[in-house]
């Protein structure tokens, strides 16, 4: 999209279209970056560890809502696998497997719903992404974002 630069009083300056705005999802009293080569919006506020913990919380609900335990857990083992083929595994996939493989449903929503710090230690490493698309994924992070 091209821009033209204008005279606005003293200075110069372009008028950005509502939509372009909505898009990035700024307003009025918001901030853009400016550099040598782009304007981008601002950075966006970072969120508290508080915040950051309810995100994934979250996201967990969204899948939850979504899908059943059987699906998750399959895309769950699906990652799993391909992670421990590929190296990058981490000790929570560990406890992430065990509760998988045990097929109880109760300790899977338990893991994926909790507020204890368990819960949202082992949410910092969710086995079952990729379910979600990427626009509820955005949706639910420039929620938390707002």
């Amino acid at each position: 999209m091209k821009l033209t630069i204008r005279k606005i009083g003293n200075s110069l300056g372009v008028i950005l279209p509502k939509t372009a705005l909505e898009a990035w999802g700024l307003g009025e009293g918001n901030t853009l970056e400016l550099s040598n080569d782009a304007i981008r919006p601002g950075k966006r506020k970072r969120l508290s560890q508080r915040e950051l913990d309810e995100l994934k919380r979250n996201l967990a609900l969204a899948i939850i809502r979504e899908f059943t335990p059987q699906e998750i857990r399959a895309q769950s083992l699906a990652n799993l696998h391909r992670w421990k083929q590929q190296d990058a595994w981490v000790a929570d996939y560990d406890e992430w497997q065990d509760i998988v493989e045990s097929g109880s449903d109760g300790a899977l929503f338990a893991a994926m719903l909790g507020r204890d710090e368990r819960s949202n230690r082992l949410r910092q490493s969710p086995p079952y992404v990729g379910l979600l698309s990427q626009d509820e994924v955005r949706r639910l992070n420039e929620e938390a974002a707002a």
